[in-house]
């Protein structure tokens, strides 16, 4: 097998998926109407005219947890299936995953030294 046997498909595609996104989105700036309305920068809330400011701001802290969820929500994907084929897999494949642990670990750390863990109203 050649080179381009192997990879023509993901070729294809790929090509495939350029022609249609540029053809979607020159589609839409031609299609699409660009008028300016008063109401058109109003935000929508649920039909209703909001009241006061549309603009909040959000402490730094909701985006610090959030931040910090998804770190361990991405260590459970890795963990997961790494501990149900434990026993097949060879040995450096175990210093690799604690390795892993202490990197998240030490960012677990870091986020406790720096309070970001408290919550504070």
């Amino acid at each position: 097998m050649s080179f381009y046997d192997t990879w023509s498909a993901v070729m294809i595609a790929a090509i495939a998926g350029f022609v249609l996104v540029f053809t979607a989105l020159i589609g839409a700036r031609l299609l699409a109407p660009f008028a300016r309305e008063r109401g058109k920068g109003v935000s929508y809330e649920c039909g209703m005219l909001p009241i006061g400011r549309n603009w909040s701001q959000v402490h730094i802290r909701y985006y610090l947890i959030a931040i910090l969820f998804l770190i361990f929500d991405v260590e459970t994907v890795f963990i997961f299936p790494w501990a149900m084929t434990y026993l097949a897999l060879p040995d450096f494949v175990f210093y690799h995953m604690i390795a892993f642990i202490l990197i998240l670990s030490l960012g677990l750390v870091y986020a406790w030294k720096r309070g970001v863990l408290e919550w504070k109203s």
